[in-house]
């Protein structure tokens, strides 16, 4: 068994459990149902708690969605995590409700446009001491905070999310709010291990919630998250995980399954250390799903992507299929040909070329069409 040495962070709250300092690294997943379909999401969440899940996130977006949460807290012993998503000020409205808040740095630009992010940010912070809970500044590859990103050259994604990161520990360090923990993903694994390196050994001491965005499909999905988790917990990095899977809601629990099964592993000697993506064949990047996402069609739709898609196996090409509208654009943008799902109809890119919108039921051969030209070429 290997002898691993945890980053020395600090210990940080979240209901029932504490991650971080020499606490065990906790599991978590997030809820894919509409916040406001109250027995869907408390029997999702019950699913995924009965499953070992330490944490539960719930995504938040508008008043509706508040008020379904406050419902869903009396149901649910589960140590439950809200996603702001981009309306920061419901933070007042769902602390009271729930252990933690994940807000996105990118996210605070989209409301109340003319105030400075750290006056959202001394908000959040306020209500989350008021309500006991913990934060998390999720940083994420495809929203990254726009003052960063253009100061770096278009190739360099990790830079702008590691200074977003450290910008935000500061400001809050500054008005002594230290109850929180960070992410830092992509939906590359080298790159969620590269990011995750560099801040921790700029900042060891804060915890870090692990995780590979858009992971995809089973196997592939739990194939690429083992590397990065790997990487990092092996050498010490990481206090909590996540595995995003693209699954229909009632296996979720499979989520939470590898997730466990990853870390104890680990621990157990039993890597893969070795392996390395192989970034000489197709790659199929695709979201967990969350409430976000509008037409559930979603979930068989990148299925249908993943087994369409089989002959071209041997090229070096991405492929993502997103599934909602607040993500979906920017986290295509780096694809070769990307697919973002809305009510009705499947936006196609390539790259960030827009190539138009399309049903359901006719994205799959316009796909194909596309994927074929950069074949040929």
């Amino acid at each position: 068994m290997p002898d691993i040495q945890r980053n020395p962070t600090r210990p940080v709250k979240i209901g029932t459990i504490t991650i971080g300092a020499d606490n065990r690294i906790a599991v978590q997943s997030m809820t894919a149902t509409k916040t406001t379909d109250v027995d869907a999401t408390v029997a999702l969440v019950n699913l995924m708690q009965d499953a070992g899940a330490d944490v539960v996130r719930i995504a938040v977006d508008s008043k509706k969605d508040a008020a379904a949460l406050a419902e869903i807290r009396r149901q649910t012993t589960a140590n439950l995590s809200v996603d702001l998503q981009e309306n920061y000020r419901l933070a007042q409205v769902v602390a009271p409700h729930v252990d933690k808040i994940r807000y996105n740095p990118g996210h605070l630009y989209h409301h109340e446009i003319e105030k400075h992010w750290q006056e959202k940010v001394r908000f959040i912070a306020g209500v989350a001491n008021d309500n006991a809970c913990a934060i998390r500044v999720g940083v994420n590859c495809g929203s990254v905070d726009p003052a960063k990103k253009d100061k770096y050259d278009n190739e360099d994604s990790i830079t702008p999310m590691l200074e977003s990161a450290l910008e935000h520990c500061e400001f809050l360090d500054s008005i002594n709010f230290t109850r929180y923990c960070v992410s830092l993903k992509d939906s590359d694994p080298a790159k969620v291990i590269e990011v995750n390196k560099r801040f921790a050994a700029k900042r060891p001491e804060i915890p870090l919630h692990l995780g590979v965005t858009e992971a995809g499909m089973p196997p592939e999905g739990i194939i690429k998250t083992r590397i990065a988790f790997e990487q990092l917990i092996g050498f010490g990095i990481g206090d909590t995980v996540r595995v995003s899977l693209t699954l229909p809601n009632k296996r979720k629990g499979e989520e939470i399954a590898a997730g466990h099964s990853i870390v104890e592993d680990i621990y157990a000697g039993r890597v893969r250390s070795v392996v390395t993506f192989d970034t000489n064949t197709l790659n199929i990047i695709s979201c967990p799903s969350c409430s976000r996402v509008e037409n559930e069609a979603f979930v068989e739709l990148a299925e249908q992507v993943k087994e369409m898609t089989q002959y071209a196996k041997q090229h070096a090409i991405t492929i993502a299929v997103m599934g909602c509208r607040v993500n979906g654009p920017g986290e295509t943008d780096d694809a070769d040909l990307g697919l973002w799902c809305g009510p009705k109809v499947v936006n196609l890119k390539k790259g960030t070329e827009e190539l138009g919108a399309f049903g359901y039921d006719e994205i799959l051969p316009k796909l194909k069409d596309e994927l074929d030209k950069i074949i040929a070429t």
